[in-house]
């Protein structure tokens, strides 16, 4: 038999019956490499905590590799990199998603910076107001060194975008249909310039039509690649309200940008305002949430000696309070650093924050207090 393509397993566990993107991450979190779990016992999988039977059957049933090594040879072809969950270079926020594919296909190239990212999202039909605060925002996102995370759609990502690289910054497309092609049409050319200087990326296989029910899955990963997502005009029913929910739960900030009272394309962007999102008039309205996030990165303001925990502190909540001492993180990421229990990070965070030596953040996050 011949040899297997090094991308070969990871795209496999895209294939396999019943495996979706939440049981990738429980192999992801089980195995110290996710595709041993194709060549694992039965035995084996059913220690993997909450692996549903039937994705234990298609993992023991895989055989298409044929098929598989065929699309590996389709990215070749279409000068597409996969970049697998397992690479250097697979986007360490995305990681931290409760679902992230097993793979990305790229086109452009991923950048150590782009982990400072915030995504700029919003209607389709933007009004001359929203393209122009979408454009302001990201003008001033790319001067203080932030990467530009969008859908390349009609309206308002279109002009997040090509904001981003006239200002001489990077960006990021998210698509909701094969990397290999350009969508919509109208968008070739900023399809090329994307990644010519940035990356446009997807998770669906090279080829893949732009069907309606990709781009609500798309749309987890533009704010998982994001510490910020900022709505700019959106209708009550837009994806772009999707997006900032989805950054919610994984933990992400949720910027949105006021608009004309009455109009159908403000109600969405107004109705996250009521429910807590930051309300933007400028790009330092978003930096002022997220500086703390990037301390050292020179965008975070000059602030206080840090409190001091009492020599009584026990190891563990010395440990905690140390790992948020320069930036906030999720409660998720303080677990994962830290290798304590669920339950007892929880108890700890709570205790601190009484105490005030922690600030819990909107998205779950926690901060040390000053």
């Amino acid at each position: 038999m011949l040899a297997r393509s090094e991308n070969a397993p990871w795209l496999a566990l895209t294939r396999v019956k019943g495996l979706g993107c939440v049981s990738f991450k429980k192999l992801a979190g089980h195995f110290v490499d996710p595709t041993e779990s194709l060549t694992a016992s039965a035995a084996e999988l059913a220690k993997v905590d909450g692996l549903d039977g039937k994705v234990i059957d298609g993992l023991l049933s895989f055989d298409d590799w044929d098929e598989v090594e065929r699309e590996v040879r389709r990215a070749s072809e279409a000068g597409v990199q996969i970049v697998p969950f397992g690479s250097p270079i697979y986007p360490a926020r995305l990681r931290t998603i409760a679902d992230p594919p097993p793979c990305l296909y790229l086109k452009g190239e991923f950048r150590p910076e782009d982990d400072k990212a915030v995504a700029v999202v919003g209607t389709r039909s933007a009004s001359d107001y929203g393209r122009r605060v979408a454009r302001d925002l990201c003008r001033g996102l790319v001067s203080l060194g932030f990467t530009v995370v969008s859908g390349m759609a009609r309206g308002i990502d279109g002009a997040a975008h090509d904001m981003a690289l006239s200002a001489g910054g990077r960006t990021i497309a998210v698509l909701g249909s094969g990397v290999d092609r350009a969508y919509p049409p109208e968008h070739e050319k900023l399809y090329h310039r994307i990644s010519d200087r940035g990356a446009v990326i997807s998770e669906l296989p090279i080829g893949s039509r732009p069907l309606a029910f990709n781009f609500p899955a798309r749309n987890r990963l533009i704010s998982g690649l994001s510490i910020g997502v900022v709505v700019v005009e959106a209708t009550e029913k837009s994806g772009s309200l999707i997006t900032a929910a989805l950054a919610l739960e994984q933990g992400r900030e949720v910027f949105a940008v006021p608009g004309e009272v009455g109009a159908s394309r403000s109600r969405g962007g107004h109705r996250l305002i009521q429910q807590g999102a930051k309300l933007v008039q400028s790009v330092e309205d978003i930096i002022e949430e997220i500086a703390p996030q990037f301390a050292g990165s020179g965008v975070r303001p000059a602030t206080r000696p840090l409190r001091v925990l009492p020599p009584s502190a026990a190891v563990e909540t010395r440990k905690i309070f140390d790992i948020l001492q320069d930036r906030s993180l999720h409660i998720d990421e303080v677990i994962e650093a830290s290798g304590l229990s669920t339950a007892k990070v929880s108890q700890i965070l709570l205790e601190l924050e009484l105490q005030g030596f922690l600030k819990q953040l909107p998205g779950n996050r926690y901060t040390a207090e000053r």
